[in-house]
């Protein structure tokens, strides 16, 4: 794959970055992860509106992107704390962090904007 997207556009790398927004709690869950490490039930009380089943499904993905890492601690009972890897902490304070920016000063006009087209829709 050639950084330059000379070939084709779609194997650009920018495809895969934004693959990383595609869904929905991806970014919730790095945001999450961005004040230090959690456990599974501390993330599900700080995002709160997703399932369990959700849950494991973005942290899967997330791992397997490099994003965060799973930290096992051999106790009883068993604890596992997740964590952004470097990788993870360089898009959550950089791309992430813009896009929260971002959406800070303009999601007013964002969400009347999506408002105006559900009434001209209906």
């Amino acid at each position: 794959m050639r950084g330059d997207c000379e070939d084709l556009v779609a194997d650009c790398r920018l495809r895969a970055a934004t693959d990383l927004f595609a869904h929905r709690w991806d970014p919730v869950v790095l945001a999450a992860l961005r004040l230090g490490p959690r456990r599974r039930g501390e993330l599900r009380v700080a995002i709160g509106g997703l399932s369990d089943k959700v849950l494991t499904e973005t942290l899967r993905r997330l791992r397997a992107n490099g994003l965060i890492e799973r930290q096992a601690y051999p106790q009883a009972p068993p604890r596992v704390e997740y964590r952004l890897t470097a990788l993870g902490e360089s898009l959550a304070a950089g791309p992430l962090r813009a896009l929260a920016d971002w959406v800070t000063e303009h999601g007013d006009d964002l969400l009347a904007a999506q408002e105006a087209a559900e009434r001209v829709a209906e």
